[in-house]
């Protein structure tokens, strides 16, 4: 079985695209959702976060939401916003903000082959968010949002999506949060036979974002028997690994398990060398971080030792803060479950931080590096499973540029 497949898309027209397109469901808190779509009826976040439709209410998890969302997504195909197009194709997808550019192709790629881990997973998921999006799937009987897959670098098919480009896209410039969107369809036949056999020859690929939608697709093909061939492959977004952008995935802890701000900040001091700063501290090396307790920010450095464990989960910087400050000093034993832990992509900047502890919404933040691509792959390959939400990957998908149906 090929790894990628061309598939009919669901696209939107031309002259709709612009006030279709949305940012991806799960970077926008509900109100923030309900501000950006509330005056734009089309707005795809009315299917992919149906919830700011409801009052506040009911629960994002309800199945009101779901029902609400389909209804939603059919009536935009319904009035001829979403047009599936007729022919199975890959889509080329081209994503600028100022001098980063980023290129790749959009295909459904293979639940078994997630499954028997070719497509290589790093997170664990949370149980409520995994049964969201089989409930979400399901009510729409489609996927919307895709999974970003990272695949080595390869010259040959780099150059064929360069071909590819010269063509006149079917979408160009499209503005979303400083970002520019373009979208190329593909429909020859050898170019796309092209592309399979230079991904057919790739080892492995790597989930960078999109762990829930890979598990919840894997889940709806296991409850249609596999017998649906649509929905026995996941939509995904390919780009090779040297042009992807990684940026900092910062926590917020509600409250210092029983400490008063003082003695928590005598106890971290046990463990790292700790100086405090009088600005907002962004990490300059491995092994550091950044702390804002009580109106004050502190500089954190790990000793040397833990910098260079043999095993590459050891050593990565989220698991020396998972294992050696929020577990032990804050009693984080789950992050994936734990309600007292919030993670902050870096896009928001390291004054959210601040300014959710001095709202006395939090007691604790602390600012983290990123994630080199290279660690992600590393403790992929070693069969391990990375701390949740390490990596915040930027810039952002844009959902409902393509969807693919799956068959009743």
């Amino acid at each position: 079985m090929p790894l990628i497949r061309p598939f009919r898309g669901l696209r939107p027209k031309a002259e709709s695209a612009q006030r279709i397109i949305a940012p991806p469901y799960d970077v926008l808190t509900t109100q923030e959702a309900r501000d950006a779509a509330g005056d734009a009826p089309d707005n795809f976040l009315h299917v992919s976060k149906p919830e700011i439709d409801l009052s506040d209410e009911v629960s994002a998890y309800d199945p009101r939401v779901y029902a609400r969302g389909a209804e939603n997504f059919r009536r935009l195909i319904d009035d001829g916003l979403l047009r599936q197009d007729t022919r199975p194709s890959f889509y080329i997808y081209r994503l600028q903000r100022a001098d980063h550019s980023q290129t790749g192709i959009v295909a459904t790629v293979s639940v078994a082959d997630y499954e028997s881990n070719h497509i290589r997973k790093h997170e664990l998921t949370r149980p409520d968010k995994e049964d969201d999006r089989v409930h979400h799937m399901e009510a729409l009987n489609a996927q919307t949002g895709p999974v970003l897959l990272v695949y080595p670098d390869d010259a040959d098919l780099q150059q064929l999506l360069a071909t590819q480009c010269r063509a006149t896209p079917a979408y160009e410039d499209l503005a979303l949060n400083d970002v520019k969107h373009t979208l190329w369809v593909v429909d020859d036949t050898e170019a796309m036979q092209a592309a399979s056999r230079a991904f057919a020859k790739m080892p492995a690929f790597y989930i960078a974002d999109g762990h829930h939608r890979s598990a919840a697709a894997a889940r709806v093909a296991a409850r249609r028997g596999h017998k649906d061939e649509a929905a026995n492959h996941f939509l995904a977004v390919l780009f090779p690994v040297s042009q992807m952008h990684i940026l900092d995935y910062n926590r917020l802890i509600r409250d210092l398990h029983g400490l008063s701000p003082q003695a928590f900040i005598e106890q971290v001091a046990r463990r790292f060398a700790l100086a405090e700063e009088d600005r907002p501290v962004r990490p300059a090396a491995i092994g550091e971080f950044g702390m804002y307790v009580s109106g004050r920010w502190y500089r954190l450095r790990a000793p040397d030792e833990w910098l260079h464990a043999d095993d590459p989960y050891t050593r990565l910087d989220i698991s020396i803060l998972s294992h050696r400050l929020l577990q032990p000093l804050l009693g984080v034993e789950d992050a994936r479950r734990d309600p007292r832990i919030e993670f902050v992509g870096g896009i928001r900047g390291l004054g959210e931080l601040q300014r959710r502890v001095d709202d006395g919404e939090m007691a604790v933040a602390f600012s983290i590096n990123p994630t080199p691509l290279s660690a992600l792959i590393a403790v992929a390959d070693a069969g391990e499973i990375m701390p949740p939400k390490s990596t915040w990957f930027e810039p952002k998908l844009a959902d409902g540029l393509v969807s693919h149906l799956l068959q009743a």
